[in-house]
């Protein structure tokens, strides 16, 4: 199998800026997971343990010259450590910075400093057995730099048709999504929420409301976002229920069928948030069927405009609790 390509600016920093900080912080190790048209970041696909998240790019968005081979129908998957990544990509780029755009080379003829990334085998240090790496190389004039991320040995063939079928399911979204323009809102009360207590319960209708509540045998917290864009089923607010409280109108909304309410832990959930060091425009949140999880999709902006920039997606699904959880 063989995976060559150079990243581009762009790609640079979508990763170094942006992405990979969000995604460290979803979980250290993740799957990395190479087709011929997408670059993808999973994490707990395979385990079903904490946070799922999915965040994928079309190979145009990363990278120019992508060529990519396997007898797996040329799909190449892996983990690899996300710090470990980070940090050397983040190396390469300081030097990379430092030669700069292009130079002459003795014959006069200039020589273009590009950013490769591969993947090779080589031998460690104290070692009889070579092991996979995905490298980072880049050239100057007169040198060559290269940074070696240690990753696993590539999924076998039945590991990655469980990788594209948890996947494939992981794209269902819920019927309805409620919009989150700004998830600054979010995040300074989920920051309050979490000394709290451990469980939030999250509740959605139809409406365009989304309620968060947390609740101890002391205290109980709670925040409602209102008339908030909808996407998929949606429904006319009912006469009468602006009067009422958030809970109750949460409570008429769940007997009628037209919200639905899960508990998920409020870490997950803070954990979620941190996504928002990727940039997205806005987020939006929908309760799978049957209550089967919480998703959350966050969406990005072609710079400069307010259309969905489809080379780029990001979303998480958090695992529900049991009600009797508290």
């Amino acid at each position: 199998m063989k995976f060559k390509a150079f990243l581009t600016d762009h790609g640079v920093n979508l990763l170094e800026k942006r992405f990979l900080q969000a995604l460290d912080k979803m979980g250290k190790v993740c799957h990395l997971y190479l087709t011929r048209d997408h670059a993808i970041f999973l994490h707990n696909l395979l385990n079903g343990d904490g946070i799922q998240s999915i965040a994928q790019f079309r190979k145009e968005a990363l990278f120019e010259d992508y060529r990519i081979s396997s007898q797996n129908d040329d799909r190449i998957a892996f983990t690899i450590d996300l710090s470990l990544l980070h940090r050397a990509l983040r190396s390469i780029v300081t030097i990379y910075t430092e030669f700069g755009g292009s130079h002459s080379s003795d014959a006069g003829s200039p020589t273009l400093n590009r950013l490769q990334i591969k993947l090779v085998k080589k031998l460690p240090p104290h070692s009889q057995q070579p092991m996979p790496f995905l490298t980072f190389e880049t050239k100057g004039y007169k040198s060559a730099v290269i940074q070696d991320v240690p990753i696993s040995k590539p999924l076998s063939r039945s590991d990655v048709l469980e990788l594209q079928a948890a996947l494939d399911m992981a794209q269902d979204l819920p019927r309805t999504l409620v919009q989150v323009p700004d998830m600054n809102q979010l995040q300074n009360f989920v920051d309050r929420m979490k000394h709290v207590g451990d469980v939030l319960s999250v509740s959605i209708s139809r409406y365009g409301d989304l309620h968060l509540q947390i609740s101890t045998s002391l205290i109980t917290l709670g925040a409602e976002f209102r008339k908030l864009l909808v996407i998929g089923e949606q429904a006319q607010v009912p006469a009468g229920d602006d009067n009422l409280s958030a809970q109750s109108r949460t409570r008429r909304a769940i007997e009628r069928g037209d919200a639905m309410s899960v508990q998920v832990s409020v870490k997950h959930f803070f954990k979620s948030l941190q996504c928002h060091l990727a940039k997205p425009d806005c987020a939006f949140y929908g309760i799978g069927q049957q209550g089967s999880c919480l998703t959350v999709v966050f969406q990005f902006f072609v710079p400069g405009t307010r259309q969905t920039d489809k080379s780029i997606s990001l979303h998480c699904r958090l695992p529900v609790l049991d009600p009797g959880t508290n």
